[in-house]
């Protein structure tokens, strides 16, 4: 079997990019696309706002005190939807193993093509050319790999991996930089004296599993620079969530329902990025004491207006009785079964903590 050949492709800011090139006047200047509000949240920080601290999942009221001249603009998921189209018939041009993730990021299997670099420096002039954006490209010889050098040289990059270069550059790797190994993650590792790839290569697969769980097969295979998943054209995403952690627990209905609506607002935006539908509600609270519990709803058609899902994520909270306990985090994901809670992502809200 011949050696893959992966190709990360990420737009670069891809909202706040295709908003800068539609308005001139927005051009050079920090924006956030989102919605301007107590319970808003930002989407995507152009890169003159990522000097402040502006980023994607912070909330607006953040954002706008990182920020003082930051300019929020509405999102036009139509449009961004469109300018993805264009950009996926250009990866089908080249090769019909094509993995969306989002709006604006996709594997490509390339392992037929002569050179993926050659392959991925073509593919980003021709959407600069048809789109007038950027975007940057990760090489290697799979998935994993490709994504993080796709992060390596933004915007407007181009890093490879070539195999020669797999087991070194792995073992000099923050752990940080691993795909799945989000800041809670890689806290527990420092605390296990785990900063490197190299670090984490010193643990077997039978410790790290009992540590992390089904995880730890991954993150065995990770530290050796090996990553089994195939480019799946035609993969079904199962869920879509988001969650966050409040700096100091609380039982006050008015104020879970508002740190709600801010989580539901980035599970919306995901929603859309994903182009995903899904009949399910979760909602999951962890209380002080660390008990977790879930209450789900399942509705007869999708779930498809932010209005919608703001209804039955309301009707979820106000159905559950706290028993005096105080809540630690709280979490919204739609999906298709009531097990969907499984994937819900971990967001660094800024609820006082900074």
């Amino acid at each position: 079997m011949p050696q893959r050949k992966i190709i990360h492709i990420d737009m670069d800011a891809f909202y706040a990019s295709v908003e800068q090139r539609d308005d001139p006047s927005l051009q050079g200047r920090p924006i956030a696309v989102g919605h301007d509000g107590p319970r808003g949240v930002v989407s995507t920080a152009s890169y003159e706002a990522r000097p402040y601290g502006v980023r994607s999942a912070l909330p607006s009221v953040t954002a706008r005190r990182l920020c003082p001249d930051l300019i929020f603009v509405p999102a036009r998921f139509d449009v961004y939807k469109a300018v993805s189209q264009q950009v996926r018939d250009i990866f089908r041009e080249y090769t019909e193993l094509v993995e969306p993730l989002s709006l604006d990021e996709a594997f490509l299997d390339v392992t037929h093509e002569r050179s993926a670099t050659l392959v991925a420096r073509e593919i980003k002039a021709r959407i600069r050319r048809q789109t007038e954006l950027t975007a940057s490209a990760g090489v290697s010889v799979n998935k994993m790999l490709a994504k993080i050098a796709s992060d390596y040289r933004k915007p407007d990059g181009l890093f490879t991996i070539a195999p020669s270069e797999v087991e070194a550059f792995v073992a000099a790797l923050p752990v940080e930089r691993f795909f799945g190994i989000g800041a809670v993650t890689a806290e527990r590792m420092h605390r296990m004296g785990i900063h490197t790839g190299a670090d984490l290569r010193q643990w077997d697969e039978a410790a790290l599993v009992q540590r992390f769980g089904k995880a730890g097969h991954a993150y065995y295979g990770y530290a050796r620079g090996v990553d089994e998943r195939e480019v799946e054209p035609h993969r079904v995403r199962k869920s879509v969530g988001a969650e966050t952690t409040f700096a100091e627990d609380t039982d006050d209905r008015t104020r879970l329902s508002m740190e709600l609506a801010a989580v539901r607002e980035e599970v919306w935006n995901r929603i859309q990025r994903h182009e995903f539908r899904g009949k399910t509600a979760v909602l999951k609270l962890k209380y002080d004491d660390f008990r977790q519990i879930t209450r789900s709803k399942t509705l007869f058609t999708a779930i498809d207006s932010d209005e919608a899902l703001c209804r039955v994520s309301e009707e979820l909270l106000a159905g559950v009785d706290f028993h005096g306990r105080k809540v630690r985090l709280i979490g919204l994901t739609v999906g298709n079964t009531p097990e969907a809670c499984a994937d819900c992502v971990q967001l660094r809200f800024d609820f006082g903590e900074e």
